[in-house]
């Protein structure tokens, strides 16, 4: 099935910088009269004799968003309904009987896809720790995908991706970046050797906490087209009007990501000394054992993302949690709003963690007023 292209997408200038192609990529071509936004397309049914015929063959509207993407990634993309569905039609790329690598610091919810896979005798499943770059290399000998975080969620372990992806492609295998901490403003892993990259739209690409929406980025047309086939497939499209709002959220992407991440390195830095902290995770801190590895991959900053431990039982982080008044305590990340969640209440991440540990996604609020915030909670807990 022919993947229909959005027409006459507005061209891009190559020395334009990435700030500037997130704002301006796939806008419709300037002409009189033209729409400056890409429109949202409701529709299920289009006549006959053209690439576009049914409602899962396509969408202008993710063709606009998937233009846009793609040449702020570096690639061709191909989105779905949610990061984990783009995540399964990846895993589907690996031959039955195949053999994948995933770094021990791994989100749950591709750990499950994959082990489910695994018990089921589709393929193998080998572990290895992402920031120890010959352990990975070692597990990929002999394998078909490696699989690694830019910025590992919710550790803040940082993949050496240039020396993973050179490595597993002379090994023979594919690597596959999910680079939703990062975003493409952070990390463009395409650029730095990877086949492919993922990105859970949802988080800052949406930026809103009001879409589910998933993106895979790829190298080569084979793998771009092989994606397209198993979203067409197998039903996991997304929405026109979550299209719609994932690229309206790309367009603001750059200035939300420089706020929250200078207000993420704000509050790394005061809460690392914290009497009731043990221990921060955040690469952009200059002791932070994963630092010299992100000024190499991540030269363009650490993201808006950080992780910490507080230095009591669990009982008092759920305390510390609901004594917080501007923090939402909640699920997900990458909104304009600031969330926090204790990971180790979910059995896929309690492995992985401390049972303190609790994960920020820093949003736009006033540093001042989040570093009250957590201040006084944490003090109000555990004196």
């Amino acid at each position: 099935m022919t993947e229909p292209l959005y027409p006459e997408p507005l061209a891009m200038d190559p020395t334009w910088t990435a700030e500037t192609v997130a704002v301006q990529a796939g806008r419709p071509a300037r002409a009189p009269g033209a729409p400056v936004n890409a429109p949202i397309t409701l529709s299920s049914t289009y006549l006959h004799d053209a690439a576009l015929e049914y409602g899962r063959d396509g969408n202008a509207g993710w063709g606009a968003f998937e233009a846009a993407l793609g040449v702020l990634d570096g690639g061709r993309a191909v989105s779905f309904g949610t990061g984990l569905a783009a995540a399964t039609a990846i895993a589907d790329l690996v031959p039955t009987g195949g053999t994948v690598v995933l770094s021990t610091v791994t989100y749950y919810g591709v750990r499950n896809i994959f082990e489910r896979m695994q018990a089921r005798g589709r393929l193998h499943v080998r572990m290895a720790p992402a920031d120890d770059t010959a352990a990975v290399l070692a597990a990929a000998d002999g394998a078909d995908l490696v699989w690694v975080e830019s910025i590992a969620n919710p550790l803040m372990v940082v993949a050496d991706v240039p020396a993973i992806a050179t490595g597993a492609r002379a090994l023979g295998a594919i690597t596959v970046v999910d680079a939703t901490f990062a975003t493409p403003l952070r990390q463009r892993p395409l650029a730095l050797g990877a086949d492919i990259t993922l990105h859970s739209a949802t988080k800052f690409i949406g930026g809103h906490s009001d879409l589910l929406m998933g993106a895979a980025v790829c190298r080569s047309d084979a793998h771009a087209a092989a994606l397209v086939a198993f979203r067409h497939d197998h039903g996991s499209i997304p929405g026109a009007l979550e299209a719609f709002l994932a690229l309206r959220g790309l367009r603001t992407l750059a200035v939300r990501v420089d706020r929250s991440e200078a207000s993420a390195a704000e509050l790394a830095r005061r809460l690392a000394p914290h009497p009731h902290v043990a221990r921060v995770n955040y690469p952009g801190l200059p002791g932070d054992p994963q630092h010299e590895r992100a000024s190499r991959v991540l030269p363009d900053g650490a993201g808006p993302m950080l992780s910490f431990e507080v230095a009591g039982t669990v009982e008092q982080t759920d305390a510390f949690l609901a004594r917080l008044r501007l923090l939402a305590h909640a699920t997900s990340l990458g909104g304009v709003e600031s969330l926090i969640e204790r990971r180790a209440r979910y059995a896929g991440d309690a492995a992985v963690v401390g049972p303190t540990l609790c994960r920020v996604s820093v949003g736009l609020e006033n540093v001042e007023d989040l570093w009250a915030d957590l201040d006084g909670a944490l003090r109000a807990t555990l004196g």
